[in-house]
């Protein structure tokens, strides 16, 4: 047996989209509550989903994670879909019955051990043939916490300086065997080389790590790195460490902007323009007529958000109990609560902001004529730029506009129905897309590296007493006590990106 090496040249579709599924798991946006809603937690719904996304040649299945349940008002969401097994066993089942499809796991930063994920990260790389990948995520607020012995110990503004030490230890590790560490063949003298391995030092201010990974690289190198951070600090991130972006931007001119802004700090930050793919998260309602898709996105919407959901969401804004206020009536003339209060007063709470927000509001609703239901469901986060309705013919000349003017990579996919909800996309959009050229007729290899076109990860920081590290920076971002950074320097190559 021995180590993968890196393709000569990787497979890159060209104007081709391609497509994620996001089975969320905890989620607002899930129909639960008709005949045709499976479970959320059976092994069968995830199988079935799975299953479907690869007959539909989708790159990518993904798993976010939950590490408290939701929270409104101080008090369990009762109005949420629930269920979230472990994303790496999960994710680990499903390697056993798909053999194409890419395998994503969202995994925290703040709540885990660097080595130790890298480790189960890698485990399911290899037993899954090079499918992995990784959705980088960053919790710093207390209430999270609690769930751990370290709970509130990261001021926000550190968050990403955090991750960003996390994620370069994790590479570290996942390139720390050489291509040759293994021997070709039976013939050579032992079956490892330790030379070809390296060890990995990382001295931070919340870890310190001194390991020797116990795994060869995978076929694709290591794990595929998504994240979605949207400010400026997470998007320079993801310009400096991740592989593919997920993004709120799917309206066009958006996705246009986003990705001018995107290619331009993946530039600064050394690295190639189009190193760095984009697929916007976004839900599709299809029928074969556009008025059969209307009236299925009206029945849509008035099942993902009743008088229950209309009213709790105008309580995150609120922040206050709204009983006795009429859904179907104008929003309320109450005064919101303006004091800061924790998080589990809902995630949209505004704090001072919330008096002048809650009138414009009013106005708005009023002009337009709209009661509570009518504006949270155009209002909320599911509202017509997020969402792609009409007839299969319809909605596949507009994604192929998307993709002659390279706005996105593709599409994050969020069904409204577990576990059929893509049945419509894959047996009717996908073929209209086929036709029009914009989305592949075949996976263009067996690793998820090779489904999104990404090239082989470099080798920066592989092999002995090169992989070491600090989360310390210099005034001009580089960072200090990395050898393999100070190496670059005196041999005049590019430095690897800084922390920031």
């Amino acid at each position: 047996m021995s180590a993968p090496v890196a393709p000569t040249s990787p497979a890159r579709p060209s104007r081709q989209l391609q497509f994620g599924v996001f089975f969320q798991g905890v989620n607002s946006s899930t129909v639960w509550n008709v005949p045709e809603a499976g479970s959320q937690t059976d092994f069968e719904s995830f199988r079935r989903l799975a299953q479907t996304a690869e007959r539909g040649l989708f790159a990518a299945f993904f798993l976010g994670e939950g590490l408290r349940l939701r929270e409104h008002l101080g008090h369990v969401h009762d109005l949420d879909v629930v269920g979230r097994p472990d994303a790496q066993t999960m994710l680990a089942a499903l390697a056993r019955v798909t053999t194409r499809i890419g395998l994503v796991a969202t995994q925290n930063t703040t709540y885990n051990d660097p080595a130790d994920l890298a480790h189960r990260l890698h485990s399911l790389d290899l037993i899954s043939g090079g499918r992995a990948a990784w959705n980088i995520v960053t919790t710093d607020n207390e209430w999270t916490g609690e769930n751990f012995r370290r709970g509130g110990y990261l001021d926000h503004a550190d968050r990403y300086t955090h991750a960003e030490a996390f994620v370069q230890t994790a590479k570290r590790v996942w390139s720390s065997w050489g291509a040759d560490a293994i021997a070709a063949d039976g013939r050579a003298p032992q079956w490892l080389d330790r030379q070809g391995i390296g060890p990995v030092h990382h001295e931070g201010e919340h870890y310190t790590v001194h390991y020797i990974s116990r795994l060869p690289r995978s076929p694709q190198g290591r794990p595929v790195l998504f994240q979605a951070g949207d400010s400026p600090t997470g998007r320079d991130f993801a310009a400096r460490q991740a592989d593919v972006v997920f993004s709120a931007h799917n309206a066009l001119d958006d996705a246009l902007a986003f990705r001018k802004d995107i290619t331009e700090r993946t530039v600064e930050a050394g690295r190639p323009a189009d190193a760095v793919k984009i697929m916007p998260g976004t839900e599709f309602v299809l029928a074969p007529t556009p008025r059969e898709a209307e009236e299925k996105l009206e029945w849509v919407r008035s099942h993902q958000i009743g008088p229950q959901q209309a009213i709790a969401y105008l309580e995150q804004f609120w922040g206050r109990a709204l009983d006795g206020v009429d859904p179907e009536g104008p929003l309320p003339d109450i005064a919101p609560a303006v004091d800061e209060t924790d998080v589990t007063r809902g995630s949209g709470f505004q704090g001072a902001k919330a008096a002048e927000l809650t009138a414009a509001w009013r106005r708005e609703a009023a002009e337009k004529g709209q009661n509570i239901l009518q504006f949270v469901r155009e209002r909320s986060s599911r509202g017509a730029s997020r969402t792609f309705s009409g007839s299969y013919a319809d909605v596949a000349d507009r994604l192929a506009e998307y993709s002659r003017l390279g706005a996105v990579d593709g599409f994050n996919i969020t069904p409204w129905l577990i576990p059929s909800g893509l049945d419509d996309i894959v047996n009717h959009l996908v073929p209209e897309l086929q036709e029009r050229g914009v989305y592949p007729t075949e996976y263009s290899g067996d690793t998820l590296r090779e489904h999104l076109g990404l090239d082989w990860p470099d080798d920066e920081g592989a092999g002995a007493g090169v992989a070491d590290g600090t989360d310390s920076v210099d005034s001009a971002g580089a960072a200090i006590g990395d050898r393999a950074t100070r190496e670059d320097h005196d041999a005049g190559r590019a430095p690897q990106p800084a922390i920031t």
